[in-house]
């Protein structure tokens, strides 16, 4: 498919894009422009892909009865470019973010978009904003492809139009500052998913779903939520917007298996790669609340920490619940997580040697 191109004329200018990148936080500041790919089934019921094109970056002209105002059929992806020594710039493991997307699009009843097109798309943006890759050690430039349903109308099936694009935002560390175990806050009140819901798609509604327990998480000093099954003993699913893993004394690594309620991680899939490449026994399984605290208490839990694209990997230091703290030791940069997590950076900036194929260059 071949992409159309129109610049901005308004870019940011040297001197201002300068200053975005001495401290880009995340999902703050956006580049020039974007990416787009329109869809629409005619009255036979066949559906096509065009007019692809890449536009400045600006609002989204909708009409009020658009169908992802109404009953929020859309979903979406997040991947991150890093510029690598030598100046090029690579993201990590695409076709596998594509193969999810299209998951998430089966659920959500959107059309399916080719894995070539979904990765031309992030070639063509980020080739006309390739100035906007930062440099910084652990920086990137943030890629968020998304799905929405744009035909104006109120009954519910699904969308007969919808417009796919991508966004793009430099970014730096995604809990700020240094890297340090992190509070994580257990919640009793919400569940994030439900058996046969949306759970293993990436869509909005899940996010939101999980924005009130997230506001109880913040006012206890904890930067994410974990969400449990209660249909299932207190089983741990994940966090708000990360995947979660065990690490016990004798070499074991655990991590809740793939149930239908828990996003099927990119970052996850690839850690458990590399930790059965380093000799551990990875089982991904079901893993209680119970156990938790019982390992905890009895010195057999090692650690545990979060993962996924937007914070690669971090350490959690203690679960928090309304009436107990679950501490995990410290751990030092000797640790799993840490060693794992400097050897997915290491891939992903082209300091460490890629032998899984996983980096695509993109310009």
């Amino acid at each position: 498919m071949e992409f159309s191109q129109q610049l901005s004329t308004t870019p940011k200018s040297a001197e201002e894009r300068a200053k975005i990148l001495a401290d880009p936080g995340f999902g703050d500041f956006f580049t020039d422009h974007t990416a787009i790919v329109d869809w629409t089934q005619d009255a036979s019921g066949k559906g096509v892909w065009h007019d692809a094109r890449i536009e400045p970056y600006g609002p989204i002209m909708m009409d009020p009865a658009a169908s992802v105002l109404h009953y929020g059929q859309e979903i979406f992806e997040g991947l991150k470019a890093y510029r690598h020594a030598d100046g090029s710039v690579w993201t990590f493991r695409p076709e596998a973010n594509a193969a999810r997307f299209n998951t998430s699009a089966r659920r959500l009843a959107l059309p399916e978009l080719p894995t070539d097109v979904f990765i031309d798309s992030l070639k063509r943006l980020v080739s006309v904003d390739v100035d906007w890759v930062p440099t910084g050690e652990g920086e990137a430039l943030y890629l968020r492809p998304f799905m929405i349903a744009t035909e104006a109308f109120l009954g519910v099936r699904p969308s007969h139009e919808v417009s796919y694009r991508v966004i793009a935002s430099p970014a730096g560390n995604y809990f700020g500052g240094e890297l340090k175990p992190v509070s994580i806050w257990l919640s009793t009140s919400y569940a994030r998913a439900g058996h046969g819901g949306t759970g293993e798609a990436k869509c909005g509604g899940n996010y939101a779903a999980s924005l009130a327990a997230q506001l109880e998480a913040e006012a206890n000093d904890c930067k994410q939520v974990l969400f449990l099954d209660p249909t299932n003993d207190f089983a741990v699913d994940e966090l708000g917007g990360m995947n979660v893993f065990f690490v016990f004394t004798d070499g074991t690594l655990v991590t809740p298996e793939l149930n239908g309620n828990i996003l099927h991680g990119v970052t996850r899939s690839s850690v458990i790669e590399l930790a059965r490449e380093r000799g551990l026994t990875v089982q991904e399984r079901k893993i209680t609340i119970e156990e938790w605290r019982t390992a905890a208490a009895d010195g057999s839990l090692a650690e545990v920490f979060a993962c996924g694209t937007a914070a690669v990997i971090t350490p959690i230091g203690e679960l928090k619940t309304t009436d107990e703290s679950i501490v995990t030791p410290e751990t030092g940069k000797d640790s799993v997580a840490m060693a794992i997590r400097e050897q997915l950076l290491g891939i992903q900036t082209g300091t460490v040697e890629d032998t899984h194929g996983w980096l695509t260059r993109l310009v």
